[in-house]
């Protein structure tokens, strides 16, 4: 998606004939504009559907149309079969050693048993001892076990990992392939319509946020000293017959760099050849179209 700050300019006519009204008091004029997004596809794939027309109004992330998933859906079936098959691998370290763990048990019933009978001149000491060297041995067996299935686990472990960040690539390829909208806004232009082939970067449709319009106005260097970020002013909204509507406004952008004033534009002192853009907030009640007329008075 990329943003652009359509600057729609001014008429010279319509100007000069708001200039003729001896009733209009201004310091500047200029004309509304709105913040657009372009929506662009994000991923690859035929337009499945996509339900937005010219003059729709839309909801941020609200589902407006997808791509095809088919092969993303099989590709995540197919790697959660991979992963049932990689943990049904896996072993139960208690299972692999539970017949060594029952003979060390024997053995060492058996020493006792023949360390009593040595006591009574049943039994030699060679005996008890040869027990213990098997318990030994079977001891050293079970900790060579227990380390085997833990390594092989451990592989295991890692092949499943391995398939859940493969499933989370295909989770986020399958968002990516639905279409919404990024703010709340007005569908400007439709640019792709289902059955489409579409690719990263093509653009969908336009959106613009009309709820709070922006008035581009011109002001001289003598004005510019008493203004300031944050400031209220009163806007004027061009209403046609019906002459012109208040709304305040809120300064919300000054240039920093004089500039020639643009031929379409008025400003207060006809004679002025240098001034500075500004930008006023003004929340808009529906009434404010983009590119409507509008006078600022600070």
């Amino acid at each position: 998606m990329k943003k652009s700050i359509i600057l729609m300019s001014a008429v010279s006519a319509m100007m000069l004939t708001a200039c003729g009204n001896k009733d209009v008091d201004y310091d500047a004029s200029g004309v509304f504009e709105t913040t657009e997004v372009i929506v662009s596809a994000r991923g690859t794939g035929e337009i499945k559907s996509l339900n937005v027309e010219e003059g729709q109004t839309v909801k941020a992330n609200q589902h407006l149309g997808e791509l095809d998933m088919t092969q993303l859906v099989l590709k995540k079936q197919q790697l959660y079969a991979g992963k049932d098959a990689a943990t049904s691998r896996k072993l139960n370290t208690a299972q692999q050693v539970a017949s060594l763990r029952q003979q060390i048990a024997n053995l060492q019933s058996e020493q006792t048993r023949f360390k009593a009978l040595l006591k009574d001149g049943a039994a030699t000491q060679k005996q008890v001892d040869d027990i213990g060297y098997q318990i030994a041995t079977l001891q050293k067996q079970l900790a060579a076990t227990n380390e085997q299935v833990s390594t092989a686990n451990q592989s295991i472990d890692g092949q499943s990992a391995g398939f859940d960040a493969q499933i989370g690539q295909v989770d986020d390829m399958m968002q990516q392939a639905v279409i919404t909208s990024p703010i709340d806004g007005v569908i400007l232009s439709k640019y792709a319509e289902a059955g489409e082939f579409a690719v990263p970067g093509r653009a969908l449709f336009k959106v613009a946020d009309v709820s709070d319009m922006k008035l581009r106005a011109y002001i001289t260097a003598d004005l510019l000293t008493g203004l300031k970020i944050g400031q209220k002013v009163k806007v004027y909204a061009d209403q046609g017959t019906d002459g012109r509507k208040e709304y305040e406004g809120t300064v919300s952008w000054i240039s920093s760099e004089a500039e020639f004033t643009p031929k379409t534009i008025q400003t207060r002192d006809e004679r002025s050849n240098l001034v500075y853009a500004i930008k006023i907030t003004v929340r808009n009640d529906g009434l404010i179209k983009r590119g409507m007329y509008g006078d600022v008075k600070l």
